[in-house]
């Protein structure tokens, strides 16, 4: 009986996150008959040949307009030779260029059933992007079997609760912080149940968790104002207001980002902590919480040391080239701390490591707690039964 309730509670996680999945597939955003994208048809198409005779060349940056010959590959105008418009805006990081043989990803416009023009989006990268994500879940299931299926279970889990609730409610102006700890709590509880189950190593986790992300979130609110820091910081985030979002308050949606961006490490670590003082307390059944606690901080310090780190090269890996432009320059070190980017990405990784640092506590005790009172502590013994 012990071993059907513990496999119960092991696999129950599997079957809410399947509901869930299967719901978010079929609930809309809302968003789909967006106006941009009305009387127009995005395909694949085959550039068959190029055209740059209209392409002004400085050498640096490319201006000026590129003509093609596409075939395209899908919809109502499958197999229709058209020519396709490439604008170039003089930015070598929005332009590209086609060549023949490319597949590229169009915009059809078109009216009454008929082709009115063509213009090209970008590369298009589709199937190479479902290939690699293909090849990392087979490799995942490969080494980590029935793990690795639950990994993949809370992958996309966690894409679809980003696009299907948190991005739709942001846009319909509901509050980002209030919104992003809704997500962030729900996707914690899931994840780390479909790494326990539903126990009390579930629940140590998840509360040291989301007292880690609570704490990140505080912070960041609070220094977001201190440091005067406005959302449109973020990349593409003032589009949204010229879109006619203009109700949206982008400093609230970076606030709510510099938790949600930590949520992953502190899950990470607090899952470590637990899974430690679990095992140490199944090795020493009659040992007192106060003990258990302290091993659980032993492990959080050695841990610690390099999850913060883990963040700082998260967050600055994309930062590289801007890095070697200041020091190119010779920027002085008091310009580069005062600049408001260089100030949000210095925010986004401090208050995301004050949530790593006091969740290693908060765990420990939670763990503490919950793994060594009179019925707290799973049985191995009883589950092999």
């Amino acid at each position: 009986m012990i071993s059907n309730k513990w496999h119960l509670r092991y696999n129950a996680p599997v079957f809410a996150c399947l509901a869930i999945i299967l719901m978010l597939l079929a609930v809309p955003t809302g968003f789909e008959g967006n106006l941009v994208f009305q009387e127009s048809d995005i395909r694949a198409a085959r550039v068959l040949s190029s055209d740059e005779s209209m392409v002004i060349d400085t050498g640096l940056v490319r201006s000026g307009e590129q003509r093609c010959q596409l075939e395209i590959l899908g919809g109502a105008f499958r197999g229709r030779i058209v020519e396709g418009r490439n604008l170039l805006n003089g930015s070598l990081e929005q332009d590209k260029l086609f060549s023949a043989g490319d597949k590229a990803l169009v915009r059809i416009n078109y009216q009454n059933g008929e082709i009115l023009s063509v213009s090209m989006i970008d590369h298009y990268r589709a199937p190479w992007e479902l290939l690699l994500a293909a090849m990392f879940i087979l490799l995942l299931i490969l080494f980590a079997g029935r793990t690795g299926l639950r990994a993949v279970l809370s992958f996309f889990l966690t894409v679809l609760m980003i696009w299907k609730v948190l991005v739709p409610l942001y846009l319909k102006g509901w509050d980002p912080v209030w919104v992003g700890l809704a997500v962030t709590l729900t996707l914690t509880v899931l994840i780390i149940a479909l790494v326990y189950g539903f126990d009390r190593r579930c629940i140590a986790a998840v509360s040291g968790s989301f007292m880690g992300i609570l704490v990140a979130c505080v912070m960041g609110s609070m220094f977001t104002g201190f440091f005067e820091i406005h959302g449109a910081v973020m990349s593409y985030s003032e589009s949204l207001l010229y879109a006619g979002y203009q109700h949206l308050n982008l400093t609230r949606i970076f606030m709510a980002s510099i938790f949600i961006g930590a949520s992953g490490a502190i899950m990470d670590l607090s899952v470590d902590i637990t899974s430690a003082v679990c095992e140490v307390v199944e090795k020493k059944p009659g040992l007192g919480w106060r003990e258990a606690v302290r091993s659980g901080m032993n492990v959080g310090r050695a841990a610690m040391g390099t999850m913060t780190t883990t963040l700082l090269f998260a967050y600055s890996g994309g930062y590289v080239a801007l890095l070697m432009v200041f020091m190119a320059q010779g920027t002085p070190l008091s310009n580069i701390l005062n600049y408001r980017y260089v100030a949000a990405e210095l925010l986004h990784t401090v208050a995301g490591s004050f949530g790593l640092v006091t969740v290693a506590p908060f765990t420990a005790l939670c763990a503490g707690v919950f793994l060594t009172s009179r019925h707290g502590l799973w049985n191995k013994k009883q589950e092999s039964e």
